[in-house]
């Protein structure tokens, strides 16, 4: 579902600021969830400080200032590099899974890490060793957003422990969207959107947006922070093949390179898990 995100977006940040987008991503998919709220409210009130703080980080950073960051990556580069680069999370995640939840990695892992990432570079550019400013540029704002996407992959994990999925999901996009206003203020963009944009901006909101998003935060109650992040590198491929296929975006020998390497590391890294000696330990180290 996340790797139909390119279909829709790359159209909008044609024609809306980044801001603008995000903000009714964020307004339509609070009004769908309206009825559990009340619900929300209350597990947010029950949480710890510790929990409260983490839901105000991913609502706010994870959700409303990445997806601005990300949509401002689309406006200035190819539809399938923002989706690729985005994919870092698997490092930044480690290192925050290590730092807030005590997940220990084991050796193996970095051997299907780190071609998924060299994997994710190659797909990014056109010419891996030649990047042109704008392509650069575009690419540090997905980086930045995977900076933030990958600190609320873990958090999300932290808190998704004790309170339910569907009220972490309700309290994402509840925190997001006065963050997402902010932002719209700030810049000076327009809130308001035309009648032929709110159909694609519904569908950007519910499906990649919401319907994902729901299924990732049930599966994160019982899947370790670090595993997770790297199984994400799967959905760039879906993105590069939508890329191609719908949007016209050519690749090269280079990027059709990194699109096998991601996909055999990802793959790989799926059967080992199944194995009795996987190679992530979501318990904390003791």
């Amino acid at each position: 579902m996340w790797g139909t995100d390119g279909l829709l977006r790359q159209p909008l940040a044609g024609q809306l600021p980044a801001a603008t987008v995000v903000f009714w991503e964020h307004l339509l998919i609070v009004a769908v969830l309206l009825p559990f709220l009340p619900s929300a409210v209350r597990a947010f009130a029950a949480a710890n400080a510790r929990e409260r703080i983490a839901l105000v980080v991913i609502g706010a950073g994870a959700s409303a200032v990445a997806t601005a960051l990300f949509t401002q990556a689309f406006r200035m580069g190819d539809p399938v590099t923002p989706l690729v680069l985005q994919k870092l999370q698997p490092v930044i995640a480690v290192v925050a899974a290590a730092l807030l939840l005590g997940e220990r990695l084991r050796r193996g892992y970095w051997f299907f890490a780190v071609p998924a990432l060299a994997g994710a570079w190659l797909m990014a550019f056109a010419d891996p060793l030649a990047v042109a400013p704008q392509a650069a540029t575009a690419a540090l704002l997905a980086v930045g957003a995977a900076t933030l996407w990958g600190i609320g992959t873990v958090l999300g994990r932290m808190v998704s422990t004790r309170i339910a999925s569907r009220d972490v999901t309700v309290l994402r996009f509840a925190i997001g969207l006065p963050a997402s206003a902010l932002v719209l203020a700030v810049q000076g963009a327009p809130v308001a959107v035309t009648p032929a944009q709110l159909g694609p901006l519904a569908l950007l909101a519910l499906i990649p947006g919401l319907l994902g998003l729901a299924l990732y935060y049930v599966g994160m109650r019982s899947t370790a922070a670090s595993r997770a992040t790297l199984a994400e590198l799967a959905f760039p491929v879906t993105a590069a093949l939508i890329g191609v296929g719908v949007l016209g975006t050519d690749l090269t020998a280079t990027q059709w390179l990194g699109l096998a390497v991601v996909v055999a590391s990802v793959t790989a890294l799926g059967l080992r898990e199944r194995s009795p000696r996987p190679v992530v330990q979501a318990e904390p180290a003791r």
